[in-house]
């Protein structure tokens, strides 16, 4: 379904302008301009400021009462599991591996992970999200693989495949000349298409891992890996990769958050970047989220969503989820030594910067988007809801973006200076395509798996442990300020 002709006129406009928002540059000195003009010719940001002279045929944009901001960026998705959304809304992170890594993901063919890449790529564009890490883990074979960039190259965004596969182990895969294959084919690694290879280290004192970080070091290609993932992954890990000399500037840690002060201080040490998936981190039990104990250490962050398997698929809930977290932690801190905090360490501005820009520098693309500055790619995003209560009065455009709006009023969307969103619908996107993709998922595996697997695999039983609650089993009393009846 595509949106309506004015869309269609602007996606065929030889440039567009943006005119009087509210702009957040998210430049060096984050800078905000009121009332201001984002002009937009070809791919790239042409200029920005107030009433700009543009080019004869401009298509303009009235951004009056709305936020221009740059395109978000998400640095971790694991997209493939897009097609059974919601699915685990209720599991712990152990019944996630069980059923999705163990049962269900087994069962995934190629184009079950196209359904899913498909659906995910265009629900990031609809959210604002124009640049995702399609963190692919379940890529048993080439097939799957070439499935994976074949929904990703559908979908006008910008895209980065992190090729693992968890099914087997990285030093197995990565070694194939099935897979060297696939990197000549498919993996040009433009800016619209990049490539990282994914996959953890489980602290094994033999690292079997190393042989998988020697061939991203010969092909030259960047590790992005779960670390500190409370049980799966540890300090062990990350010391390993650093006496063997793995821990690189371009290397994203994702979650960071069961990890000891002498892990976090070799990852700044080394230069990496952090991938917070605050709301995935809160729910699953991979620890803490981890922002407040990156600031301390002063490893640059940036946001993910990890799965809508599980949780939403926008950035605005990744900020909304930091930012609560990392204030919750630092009044916990706090209480514990019966003082309060009176001074907020992080600001909403700062979790923008992690959503965009700190998202750019992860991904080595800060020269090309992550703000609004002329002479980068056009990755602009405009928040903007007239029909909206909750979008006026913007006095903090930072707040706004980050504690009141959400995907329903992103109005319009550019990537690489392309119309993929207009006036809260997406321009050219074949959803009834997509709907039909992951129908044919579902239907195959509810038929495969059976109505009686499936249905237990998405609502797991709560154990009954009357010990837990209450350690007198001669008695059913139980104190409730101690216990639960």
């Amino acid at each position: 379904m595509t949106s309506p002709s004015q869309g269609d006129a602007l996606a065929a406009a030889p440039a567009i302008v943006f005119r009087g928002g509210t702009v957040l540059t998210m430049d060096d000195r984050r800078s905000v301009l009121t009332g201001a003009d984002v002009l937009v010719v070809g791919d790239r940001i042409e200029a920005v400021g107030p009433a700009l002279e543009v080019p004869e045929g401009t298509a303009e944009v009235d951004a009056s009462g709305g936020i221009v901001m740059p395109g978000m960026v998400d640095t971790h998705r694991h997209m493939w599991q897009t097609a059974v959304r919601g699915y685990g809304a209720d599991w712990t992170l152990t019944q996630y591996f069980v059923w999705n890594y163990l049962e269900h993901g087994r069962k995934f063919r190629p184009q079950d992970i196209y359904a899913g890449n498909l659906l995910s790529a265009l629900e990031a564009l609809e959210a604002g999200v124009t640049t995702s890490v399609d963190w692919s883990h379940n890529l048993h074979t080439i097939e799957h693989a070439d499935a994976a960039v074949d929904a990703l190259e559908e979908v006008p965004g910008r895209f980065v495949l992190a090729y693992g596969n968890i099914q087997a182990a990285p030093w197995e895969w990565s070694a194939t000349p099935e897979f060297r294959d696939f990197v000549e084919r498919r993996m040009k690694r433009t800016d619209m298409l990049g490539f990282q290879m994914a996959f953890d280290v489980t602290g094994d004192p033999e690292f079997p891992e190393r042989a998988a970080f020697e061939v991203a070091r010969e092909l030259g290609v960047p590790v992005t890996t779960h670390a500190g993932v409370w049980g799966a992954t540890n300090d062990n890990g990350i010391r390993l990769m650093h006496e063997h000399g793995f821990m690189t500037p371009e290397t994203v840690y994702v979650h960071a958050a069961s990890l000891s002060d002498d892990s976090y201080q070799r990852i700044a040490a080394s230069g990496g970047t952090a991938s917070v998936a605050a709301e995935s981190e809160s729910s699953c039990g991979q620890g803490y989220p981890s922002s407040w104990a990156l600031r301390r250490h002063g490893i640059p962050i940036s946001l993910s969503m990890d799965t809508s398997v599980w949780m939403s698929a926008d950035i605005f809930s990744a900020m909304r989820g930091t930012l609560n977290a990392d204030r919750t932690r630092e009044h916990h801190e706090a209480h514990a030594t019966n003082d309060t905090v009176t001074h907020l360490s992080v600001r909403a501005a700062d979790v923008v910067e992690w959503a965009t820009r700190g998202g750019a520098r992860a991904l080595g693309l800060d020269d090309v988007v992550g703000s609004i500055e002329p002479g980068k790619k056009a990755d602009v995003v405009l928040i903007k809801n007239d029909a909206s209560p909750v979008m006026f009065p913007i006095l903090n455009p930072y707040g706004h973006v980050v504690l009141q709006a959400q995907r329903g009023d992103v109005h319009t969307v550019l990537v690489d200076g392309r119309v993929v969103k207009h006036e809260h619908r997406l321009v050219g996107a074949d959803l009834a395509k997509a709907r039909r993709a992951v129908e044919e998922t579902v239907t195959y595996l509810q038929d495969t798996l059976g109505e009686a697997e499936w249905l237990a695999g998405m609502s797991p039983d709560v154990p009954e442990s009357k010990v837990l609650d209450n350690p007198y089993t001669y008695t059913d009393y139980a104190d409730a300020s101690t216990h639960t009846r």
